[in-house]
């Protein structure tokens, strides 16, 4: 197209409505306008030279007047709007733009003069386009504020750090880099992914959107299968994995895949029964030995002594290596992934050697000789099954194993298999195991032929290799105010917010849909999910089918005390009442979208001390309830009830069966290492059948090596260098590391304040 600058003479003749495009324009042809929407006015432009014009830029800088950027500009805002602008239509754009800047005799124009001839132009030729190019230009002023927050941001975590997340040290430049993309991740989510509506939920407090930075992207915790990826050979990285052919390989290999497959989602990765899927690699040890050991003449019976000894050293050395692993090399996530291996069915002699063997190790603990704690990751959930691990049954030696493990580590958390409920019904009806994804969630059913219902009374269900992308919380207490002072019902405010997590839930679903394998390989392709064996290139839609989403709910002792001034502890029917209607309306989610929704007890981190900041702000300071600078997690008592043990367990077992898709129970046990008293309490947790936590404060001397369950000095060297592992949520956390704390002030106070966790 030719350029109108260098005609010497045109007339173009054409309508514009837009008052900025006119009556900015001093002695122009286009007649000023009194107000956008006035009468279109007919001119004539007369085509007069723009050589020697400078543009200024919003960031100031200078650049000389081309009109070609102009067609470039308004060619992309018709694409957005599915239009394909004519030559013709080009140039009379063009022609307007340049003969009203040339008549403003300036040598110099503002960028943002330049838009609003452009508009001007657009507005006639056609009003659609002329609309995406304005809100192209509104996009670009939220890009610099969102920026300059997101540069702020990054500021404060490049000199002061973050806390957000226990397991992230943004002391490291790994982890500043990760944290400072996250922001703009954050940012980037909730311009173009939310509405107005649910972007007003998120910033009063309603609801919140958990892992934003993460959830355009990938999905949230799993249950990988690390078995089907290792059987046959697997590719990673370009690489072609053969099987492993030993022990100590698998170890290693497995350690491979777990790190880069969590590196490629966000939320807890659980390797699960990993004392089954070890074994055979433990007997294939075995036997190279065992017959090298034959080959040198040994006996038999020494020969298998001496095989037995080299395995038995595979698994401490392996289990130990992923400790190593595990806690030290961050993810591309730039946190330590939340890896949790699950174990203790395996009655065979390599499946209990694995889970002992795994027990020792985390129990001893690493560090220099004298100095040695316990780690925190793998997170260990030991599976437990009365008629297994009961008194005089086959693997009560793993039991006994397990709670002196317990002592003194705090994992392995207890899962029980043969007590009461829906994890338990699972495991009875079917085998089948509901490892936890990572601290506290669990999967719903997913059938091998019927999906979300079973085809027959033969039809099972499946857990390992499936995932849940999301979870978002209902701020409860900040809903049951917003009702009282609006004067409405609140469970009509109630169904509202559910109604804005079912949509988010239903668009995330379609949105992950598009993703192709590639993005996660172990996962998508080489069988780490079910169904995973698509090419790069394939969607990742018919994968979800069996993915769960959560709604989450906090505070659920806070909004008893708003309800009628009592606590869980005193009441806690008006709670209960709440999370059946909730239950309630999830499942009718679930059947009429053919989404797996869950119910989840959320384990709020940083986020029991923001909804603090989101109720005061609307609602005030309200005792009992906004009065602390946190709130309680999921459906727990108040970490400062004054009761016992057993008087929590009964008191949170009512909530139990309505939080299925995530829930842990967890008391303190002030017992110095007191066995029996932990074998009463973890065999009663087992017998109502709880996902039990023992709760201990252990602390360690980084001089000396002294090691009590509770010290902030040590009393043997007078040292602050401490470090010290509390129970986070459902997990375990430094609360201190070199004297430092690594959680935020609110999370601080929280674990000054407990007294029955």
């Amino acid at each position: 197209m030719q350029n109108s600058l260098n005609k010497e003479a045109n007339i173009v003749e054409f309508t514009s409505p837009v008052k900025n495009a006119t009556d900015m324009i001093k002695g122009s042809a286009v007649s000023p306008m009194s107000k956008m929407g006035d009468l279109q006015k007919t001119v004539q432009i007369t085509p007069i030279k723009t050589s020697n014009i400078s543009v200024i830029k919003k960031d100031g800088t200078r650049e000389e007047f081309d009109n070609n950027k102009i067609i470039n500009a308004v060619k992309k805002s018709a694409t957005r709007m599915l239009v394909e602008l004519t030559d013709v239509e080009l140039k009379e754009i063009c022609d307007f733009v340049d003969n009203n800047v040339a008549r403003m005799n300036k040598t110099e124009v503002t960028i943002s003069d330049m838009h609003n001839l452009v508009e001007g132009a657009l507005e006639h030729i056609n009003p659609n386009v002329a609309h995406s190019y304005r809100n192209y230009r509104n996009y670009k002023q939220d890009f610099v504020h969102m920026l300059d927050k997101v540069y702020q941001e990054s500021q404060r975590i490049m000199y002061i750090g973050d806390k957000e997340n226990s397991n992230a040290d943004s002391t490291l430049v790994s982890t500043k880099r990760s944290l400072i993309f996250n922001e703009l991740n954050k940012e980037l989510y909730k311009k173009f992914f939310l509405t107005v509506d649910e972007l007003q939920a998120i910033r009063d407090g309603y609801i919140y959107i958990h892992d934003m930075s993460a959830r355009r992207d990938t999905m949230n915790c799993c249950l990988f299968d690390v078995a089907s990826v290792l059987k046959g050979g697997f590719e990673m990285g370009n690489l072609w994995y053969n099987e492993p052919k030993s022990l100590d390989v698998a170890f290693d290999v497995i350690g491979d895949i777990v790190m880069a497959a969590a590196s490629q989602q966000y939320g807890g990765f659980t390797v699960a029964e990993v004392d089954k899927i070890l074994a055979p690699y433990a007997e294939k040890t075995f036997e190279r030995q065992n017959e090298k050991y034959l080959c040198l003449g040994l006996s038999f019976e020494k020969a298998r002594e001496e095989a037995m000894k080299d395995v038995q050293k595979d698994f401490e050395q392996g289990f130990q290596g992923w400790e190593y692993k595990f806690n030290t090399v961050a993810s591309s996530r730039g946190d330590y992934p939340f890896i949790t291996v699950s174990a203790g069915l395996g009655t065979e002699e390599y499946e209990k050697m694995a889970t002992l063997a795994m027990l020792k190790i985390r129990m001893n603990g690493q560090g220099k000789k004298e100095c040695k704690k316990p780690v925190l990751f793998p997170k260990i959930v030991f599976l437990y099954d009365e008629n297994i691990h009961g008194e005089g049954k086959i693997s009560h030696d793993l039991f006994k194993a397990g709670i002196e493990c317990s002592k003194k580590a705090m994992y392995p958390d207890w899962l029980s298999l043969s007590g009461e409920g829906y994890v338990a019904s699972m495991y009875k009806k079917y085998g089948k195991v509901v490892s936890p994804m990572g601290c506290r969630a669990f999967l719903s059913p997913w059938y091998e032929r019927g999906g979300m219902k079973p085809a027959d009374e033969n039809d099972s269900p499946i857990f390992v290799g499936r995932f849940n992308i999301g979870a978002i919380s209902l701020h409860l207490p900040m809903i049951y105010a917003k009702a009282k002072k609006e004067s409405k019902d609140f469970y009509e405010v109630l169904d509202y917010y559910m109604e804005l997590i079912r949509k988010l839930h239903i668009r995330t679903y379609d949105y992950l849909g598009e993703m192709k394998a590639s993005v996660n390989p172990l996962a998508y392709c080489e069988g780490g999910f079910l169904g995973g064996h698509l090419g790069i290139h394939d969607k990742i839609k018919p994968i979800l089918k069996s993915a769960t989403a959560s709604f989450g709910i906090t505070a659920l002792n806070e909004l008893q005390q708003l309800h009628n001034g009592k606590s869980l502890v005193e009441d806690g029917q008006f709670a209960i009442e709440v999370m059946e209607y909730i239950n309630k309306k999830v499942n009718e989610f679930k059947e009429e979208d053919g989404n797996l929704y869950a119910l989840y007890g959320t384990p709020a981190e940083n986020l029991c001390g923001l909804q603090v900041k989101q109720f005061r702000k609307k609602f005030g300071v309200v005792a009992n309830v906004s009065d602390k600078c946190y709130v309680s997690n999921s459906f727990h008592c108040h970490v400062s009830e004054d009761i016992t043990p057993i008087e929590k367990q009964d008191c949170e077992k009512r909530f139990w069966d309505l939080m299925n898709g995530g829930k842990i129970q967890y008391v303190k046990y002030p017992l110095d290492y007191n066995t029996e008293a932990v074998e009463t309490l973890v065999h009663r947790a087992m017998d109502m059948g709880f996902y039990e936590g023992v709760n201990l404060s252990l602390a360690y001397c980084d001089d000396c090596g002294h090691e009590e369950l509770s010290m902030d000095v040590c009393p043997k060297c007078g040292s602050k260098n401490l470090t010290k592992i509390d129970r986070m949520n459902g997990y375990l956390s430094y609360s201190r590391v070199k004297g430092d704390s690594r959680l935020a002030d609110h999370k601080m106070q929280e674990i000054a304040d407990r007294k029955s966790m």
